[in-house]
């Protein structure tokens, strides 16, 4: 084995190790040995993908198996590494994202009693996530995949002693499991028709494949191809929350804000974008494919966005963000522009992450208020915090010159130069939501960080946990996060800036080499690299634009609303109460699924028991026939009375019988 191959096993095992010593010997080693061996194993890791990532970037790929797992008649079922420019690239954006968690989380979990348990967990969740972007075939993906659904579970559910948390990683997991259900059935799809699960293979004749059909309903002949990308595309629809399986993402703000960060910025939710892109060669092949994920994540993205103007929750707010910019990059898949899509998670890995654990840093110095109308005027109080959140903000809202910028106009360009079916209704959908992602973020912002100070003397609620569970009073003026809260927030608010700068060569260098591909008739991003000239052109270009313009209408309608006029939100509220309303039921999908799925769950087992176990089972077949025994038992006993005149009736009756069956015999002959 050679150094490198031996770093490949480094990256992922580091967290590995460092979650089992923290998670099993936690109280042998208390608070400051868990968070220590968990951050040295998340130093390693960082480290380990940088000198990984450098290699790559000099040209040396790795495809290869680790250790075979089983082998059952020809097909082999094996670990093993696919090290390329997307899964390097995915591997340093995963350890940076994980390692600036765990320093926050030293801060953050402060008091918390489970201290030991949550640096398990999270390590456990970033080797989980490594092994899946690592992995060359289907079964590592598959059991990376699982194993991320399995630890958002216990983190989401991490203070298990609250009822709304418990539900909501419940609700995860469930929502996650039908997804996982297409995602297996497109994987058996491809075992069956290709005979393995190593990606290299698959890919190479996925072409010979391209016309093959298959009836699954008898007499309907579908495409191979489209079923099988589709099907894996409902398993990315469950873990990147792409409608209609988006209901679990937002109530995962239960679990305390590093696990938002960490889920919901670079890592779990993302896994969805990751997959398709990696399946890029099967992708090209359906058409009919590519449109269905493109719709997708356009109403995704649009419809997604819109609720987050209704919420007053600080970290809702920032999960629908989430959710809608899932969306983008869906969208950029759909439209074959595989990189940007790549590129658009790069960038808002960094950004989101800002925005969550600078929504935490406000959070903690409200002892856990997460009501932004309890909010206002925390800028005086936390300039620090207050200006990364701002260039989170404004890297989010696309303002040219910030990463964001640069990864969302290049999904809106390529969108507007496809040609599949649905382009027409992404392009108006990702154009809609750049005003409204504008609005809601600076809203965010102006009511957090701006205006009257609303958090003095009131007894507030929020992520109850240690010293800050229950009630508690405001007794002093909020202050700045400890450093390891804060350090975290610059150091990713530096990528949150710069990192959109390197798009030349990203989306039109051919950076993801072979790793990505695409059919020469979808190549939007190849239309856009003819005029594309550089960095300070696009900026100047963006300028005259409609996207641009989108934004600005978005911040100034917020500061007019948040900043200047107040109280014409409670106006506009009460104006379009049915619009309000819409949103703040979130189009009523939570109902509707606890109807169908939850209520529809329970009266199935209500009847199965009523009637199934209570009627069927003990009513017919063991008290029945107990019932049948005890009767036929209370006839026959009847003859046994033990009176004379009862024996001498019955042998009367018996000869009586006996006579009559003689007399009729004779007759007969």
């Amino acid at each position: 084995m050679t150094m490198m191959q031996t770093l490949y096993l480094v990256v992922p095992l580091a967290p590995l190790a460092g979650s089992i010593i923290a998670g099993l010997f936690g109280h042998v080693i208390g608070r400051r040995g868990a968070h220590w061996v968990t951050i040295i194993g998340m130093v390693i890791c960082t480290v380990a993908s940088a000198v990984v990532f450098y290699d790559v970037l000099n040209g040396n790929l790795y495809n290869g198996p680790v250790y075979t797992w089983l082998a059952s008649g020809n097909a082999s079922f094996e670990i093993g590494f696919l090290i390329d420019r997307l899964s390097a690239t995915m591997m340093l954006v995963v350890s940076f994202v994980s390692f600036m968690v765990h320093i926050y989380t030293i801060g953050y979990m402060a008091d918390d009693p489970g201290y030991q348990r949550f640096f398990s967990y999270i390590s456990l969740f970033t080797f989980s996530m490594l092994m899946l972007v690592m992995s060359n075939n289907f079964l590592q993906l598959f059991f990376g995949w699982e194993a991320v659904g399995l630890v958002s579970y216990l983190l989401i559910g991490f203070w298990y002693t609250r009822p709304t948390a418990i539900y909501a990683n419940l609700k995860a997991f469930l929502v996650n499991r039908v997804g996982d259900f297409g995602f297996l059935l497109g994987i058996a799809l491809v075992l069956m028709y290709f005979g393995t699960l190593d990606y290299a293979p698959v890919f190479a004749n996925a072409k010979t494949l391209a016309a093959n059909t298959i009836e699954i309903i008898p007499g309907a002949a579908w495409s191979l191809m489209t079923v099988i990308c589709i099907l894996l595309f409902i398993g990315a629809m469950g873990k990147s929350a792409q409608f209609p399986l988006h209901v679990w993402l937002p109530d995962s703000m239960e679990g305390p804000t590093p696990i938002s960060a960490l889920i919901h910025a670079a890592t779990m939710v993302t896994a969805g974008i990751f997959m398709v892109a990696r399946m890029s060669p099967l992708y090209e092949l359906s058409e009919t494919a590519l449109s269905v994920v493109m719709i997708i994540g356009a109403i995704t993205a649009l419809f997604m966005a819109l609720i987050a103007i209704v919420q007053n929750d600080i970290k809702r707010v920032v999960a629908y963000s989430t959710l809608s910019q899932l969306g983008y990059m869906t969208v950029a898949l759909g439209a074959s522009a595989y990189a940007a899509g790549i590129f658009h998670l790069v960038t808002h890995a960094f950004f989101k992450a800002l925005l969550f654990l600078g929504a935490g840093s406000a959070i903690i110095a409200l002892h856990h208020e997460q009501d932004m109308r309890k909010m206002g005027g925390l800028r005086k109080y936390m300039p620090i915090t207050y200006w990364t959140m701002l260039v989170g903000a404004v890297s989010s809202a696309g303002i040219p010159g910030f990463a964001g910028f640069f990864s969302k106009d290049a999904i809106i360009e390529a969108v507007h130069l496809s040609a599949l079916p649905g382009a027409g209704f992404a392009y108006f959908a990702v154009l809609g939501t750049v005003l409204v992602t504008a609005l809601y973020t600076f809203r965010l912002l102006f009511m957090a960080f701006h205006g009257k100070e609303n958090f003095h003397g009131g007894s507030v609620h929020g992520e109850g946990h240690g010293h800050a569970a229950g009630h508690e009073d405001h007794a002093h003026a909020p202050h700045e996060s400890p450093a390891v809260v804060t350090v975290p927030l610059v150091l990713l608010a530096i990528p949150s800036i710069c990192a959109g700068w390197v798009i030349g060569p990203l989306l039109f260098g051919g950076y993801f080499g072979s790793a990505i591909a695409v059919a020469p008739g979808h190549d939007v991003l190849g239309e856009m690299g003819k005029d594309f000239h550089g960095v300070f052109g696009m900026m100047a270009h963006a300028l005259g634009t409609l996207p641009f313009w989108l934004a600005v209408g978005g911040i100034s309608a917020a500061a007019y609303l948040y900043l200047l006029r107040p109280e014409l939100a409670d106006v506009i509220k009460e104006r379009f109460k049915l619009v309000y309303t819409v949103l703040d039921r979130k189009y009523w999908f939570d109902e509707a699924y606890q109807m169908l799925f939850g209520n529809g769950a329970v009266r199935f087992g209500t009847g199965l028991w009523k009637g199934g176990d209570e009627a069927v089972i003990d009513g017919i077949l063991v008290n029945g026939s107990a019932r049948a025994v005890g009767w036929f038992a209370a006839v026959i006993r009847q003859l046994q009375s033990g009176f004379i005149y009862h024996y001498a009736f019955t042998m009367i009756i018996g000869i009586l019988f006996l006579v009559t069956f003689v007399i009729y015999t004779l007759l007969k002959q």
